[in-house]
């Protein structure tokens, strides 16, 4: 990355005049002032503790914008968290990590961090275990075997909630991807394309806590389909979705890439829908710890916390997208053919039905964590009988999306809880008040409930 950004000095927040007498550069007026990112002595150590690469720091508050990057920095953190990172960068309590992740673009942040070096420049050893499933990366985190991991999003609040597995408090810290999935069909449904004639086909997810069944489930049901009785619904490792594909065992899938873009390069499929044609902007994966973790290394979380966030930042950058996939394709990673991957991450890229589509943000990385995003998947867990009785929405979203502590601690620097944390947003067309999560629930015709 080049150092665009070079006012942004370690020791002196800005080094520039704009003639407006505040401390940044001319060109920058609007964007990036200091008042629009730090109020305080204490915001604008933790933005400098949070990035200490100027590059990086400069990068992702142009990139999200002033409010937004303030509102990312001080809804991320727990209290111990944003204590360590306010004393600079405070003695690691644990050097040597094992992350856990399976081979998918959805995770690129987290595993280019490993050969770009972002962990090794925050003093951390880290170990990137690759893992064949979503159920075992779920038990390594509840067994301690993993200090961290790649999560598909809903799974922290599963955890957290006893749903499908032991009971075990975890938190998303940052999410890993937005947007990045498809709907794949086997080539012989290319004439097959409504999905009101789908009725009796089967199709694969990679788990139930996941933002692909939620999403298929939804597309389904708007279709007039009941993914529950007139459609079957298959568990599968994303690895393996491509070969039962190619097999016959399922008609298609709602999966990561990049095994959508694999189907298409090995002729077995094609892409029928983007998964952000449902909703562009959802959430997919995400990157996790548990509530233990944060309290016993909050120094060594936070350096983890800078290195995840340096990396998303560089992977949302469109012209760092083809260096990104000649990173991650090696076999210690997805061992994915480096074509598969850049025509994910680029955006441009074969359908498998004759045409070649120029999509740049089929794939992004925004890590941003907003807790209406938490919310939605709460009223889908709900809608479709994951979830039994009462559900305090509210709670559950911020306990897990690490939002309640912040809020104190962005008091105690001074300034205000963001505007926005439940944003509003569109799924198929439909709006999705946070504010009124029971009530969206029980308005699909088709549900669970």
């Amino acid at each position: 990355m080049t150092n665009r950004f070079d006012a942004f000095d370690a020791d002196r927040p800005l080094m520039l005049r704009c003639a407006c007498g505040e401390d940044h550069a001319p060109g920058e007026h609007a964007a990036q002032t200091e008042q629009s990112v730090s109020q305080s002595f204490m915001e604008a150590t933790m933005v400098k503790a949070l990035f200490p690469v100027d590059s990086v720091r400069r990068g992702f508050l142009k990139a999200v914008g002033a409010n937004t990057a303030r509102a990312a920095i001080a809804s991320l953190f727990p209290l111990g968290a944003l204590e360590a990172m306010a004393q600079d960068k405070g003695p690691l309590e644990k050097k040597d990590l094992k992350l856990g992740f399976i081979p998918i673009t959805c995770a690129s942040p987290l595993i280019m961090a490993d050969p770009l070096g972002f962990y090794k420049k925050e003093g951390l050893n880290v170990q990137l275990n690759k893992t064949a499933g979503w159920a075992l990366i779920r038990d390594k985190m509840i067994n301690k075997e993993h200090d961290a991991s790649h999560f598909l999003s809903p799974m922290p609040i599963a955890m957290t909630m006893g749903l499908g597995s032991t009971q075990a408090n975890m938190n998303v810290a940052t999410i890993q991807n937005t947007n990045g999935q498809a709907i794949t069909l086997h080539v012989k449904h290319k004439g097959n394309r409504d999905p009101k004639g789908w009725k009796g086909m089967k199709f694969a997810i990679p788990f139930e806590y996941s933002m692909h069944n939620f999403l298929l489930r939804y597309y389904l049901a708007e279709a007039g389909l009941n993914p529950d009785t007139d459609v079957q619904l298959r568990v599968l490792p994303p690895a393996e979705m491509v070969a039962n594909l190619r097999a016959g065992n399922i008609d298609g899938f709602l999966g990561p890439d990049p095994f959508n873009q694999r189907a298409v390069y090995d002729e077995v499929g094609f892409i029928h829908i983007l998964s952000k044609e449902i909703w562009d902007g959802h959430p997919c994966c995400a990157f996790g710890v548990s509530d233990e973790f944060i309290k016993q290394n909050p120094n060594t979380f936070a350096a983890l916390y800078r290195a995840v966030l340096g990396a998303s930042y560089m992977a949302s950058q469109p012209k760092d997208r083809e260096l990104i996939a000649r990173m991650i394709a090696p076999a210690q990673y997805l061992n994915q053919p480096e074509a598969v991957l850049t025509q994910v991450l680029t955006g441009k890229f074969a359908d498998g039905l004759g045409n070649i589509k120029n999509v740049p943000d089929r794939a992004n990385f925004d890590p941003v964590p907003w807790q209406s995003m938490a919310v939605w998947m709460l009223t889908q867990m709900k809608r479709w009988g994951y979830v039994k009785g009462e559900v305090n929405y509210k709670q559950i979203a911020e306990k897990v999306f690490l939002l309640t502590d912040a809020k104190k601690q962005m008091k105690l620097a001074g300034f205000t809880p963001p505007e926005g944390a439940y944003k509003k947003f569109k799924v198929m067309g439909k709006e999705f008040d946070p504010a009124k999560p029971e009530e969206y629930a029980k308005s699909f015709a088709i549900n669970k409930m």
